[in-house]
């Protein structure tokens, strides 16, 4: 057999191996390394197959399997989803339109309303409240008539429950009347305490002022019963982020066992205030039935407010009167809440007493003078205690 030197070269010549034959050296050294080289590729060959079928099926069951969603923050030991007084079920029967409409409205009204420190004053009115010669009539007089505080009506913002009441603020007080439409609810008539949709106008109250802490602004509200004698602002304590009235105080400020009432406070638009009226409206439903002044009052101690770092005190009844506690001093005294009364027709007849007592102490100066007694609220309560007895 003749090779070619190149063949020879390339594989090196074949020598005789005494058995007359002739056999390649190098292929036979060869062999066995291109064999192992073989089952190392079968190897890799099975594991890359193997990888692709196991990529296939979880990507079938991923395909078949819905992901848990992520779990919402949890802010106490309730669910932190709540859902709001609107929902998908009660669409608002007013457009989109009007919807941005409502909000750039609001936003000209703050921003109009506001001090320099971004605070405003807050009250709300439906339309019982907005009669001629009813609730509203009373609240604008004690501004008027008041030691220095008409020039703080600039700064009023009257939230309106529905149209009517909204068609009487516009007349009466242009440029701060919002209405704040709520879907399926109607808050027209007259409320009494803890009856029908008081308790949803109360909470829709909270959800509303919780918003205008986002929106960055400092409030005051007050309810449209109480008379503005006084400048209030003077008396709050500083580096507080909400103060708040009671209906019965003890004296010290800092005392939770005061029991408080929502007729009157004093918010800083914070962080911590945002997360406290979050956690307060969520309460709602840890005691159904109950409006949100009794779920504060349920709340106030709570470890989760004292982990938010929330500073809350309590209004001294010197100078926030109301007529749960009727010692007052004529002195002193900013407001008078009309509160611990039954009836609206009651409340408007001592509230009107307490105007005329108070321009006739400032035509008299004498503090002897006083304010009298809310006779025909406590009228009423002694009435609703009877009808219990009985």
């Amino acid at each position: 057999m003749i090779i070619s030197k190149k063949t020879a070269a390339s594989f090196n010549t074949t020598v005789n191996n005494g058995s007359g034959g002739l056999e390649s050296q190098p292929l036979k050294h060869m062999l066995p390394q291109l064999q192992a080289k073989w089952r190392e590729l079968k190897w890799i060959a099975c594991l890359l197959g193997l990888t692709v079928l196991l990529s296939l099926i979880v990507y079938h069951l991923a395909s078949l399997v819905q992901p848990l969603p992520l779990p919402l923050p949890q802010i106490s030991s309730f669910s932190a989803f709540v859902p709001p007084l609107i929902t998908d079920k009660q669409k608002p029967n007013y457009t989109e339109t009007s919807e941005e409409e409502d909000r750039r409205n609001l936003a000209r009204i703050l921003r109009e309303a506001s001090t320099e420190e971004k605070t405003v004053i807050v009250t709300m009115m439906n339309q019982a409240y907005a009669e001629r010669n009813s609730t509203f009539d009373v609240f604008l007089e004690g501004f008027r008539v008041g030691n220095g505080t008409e020039r703080l009506l600039r700064h009023v913002v009257v939230v309106c429950l529905d149209k009517k009441a909204y068609s009487r603020c516009v007349e009466v007080f242009p440029r701060r009347c919002f209405f704040l439409r709520t879907a399926g609810i109607d808050f027209s008539g007259e409320r009494l305490f803890m009856v029908g949709d008081n308790l949803k106008m109360m909470w829709r109250r909270t959800e509303f002022l919780g918003s205008l802490l986002k929106l960055g602004y400092n409030f005051l509200f007050t309810d449209m019963d109480t008379l503005w004698l006084r400048d209030p602002f003077p008396r709050f304590i500083a580096n507080v982020d909400f103060q708040i009235a009671c209906d019965h105080f003890n004296g010290n400020v800092s005392d939770t066992h005061n029991y408080a009432n929502g007729g009157f406070k004093f918010v800083i638009a914070n962080d911590r205030t945002v997360e406290f009226y979050k956690y307060w409206y969520e309460s709602r439903l840890r005691f159904p039935g109950k409006n949100e002044q009794d779920v504060t009052n349920k709340i106030k101690d709570d470890q989760y407010i004292k982990k938010i770092g929330l500073k809350m005190r309590f209004l001294d009844a010197t100078h926030v009167g109301n007529f749960c506690q009727p010692n007052w001093d004529i002195t002193k005294v900013c407001v008078m809440h009309g509160n611990c009364c039954i009836g609206q027709d009651n409340k408007l007849k001592d509230l009107r007493q307490v105007l005329e007592d108070w321009t006739t102490y400032l035509s008299n100066e004498d503090p002897k003078r006083g304010f009298q007694q809310p006779m025909n609220c406590r009228r009423s309560l002694r009435r609703r205690s009877y009808k219990r007895r009985g």
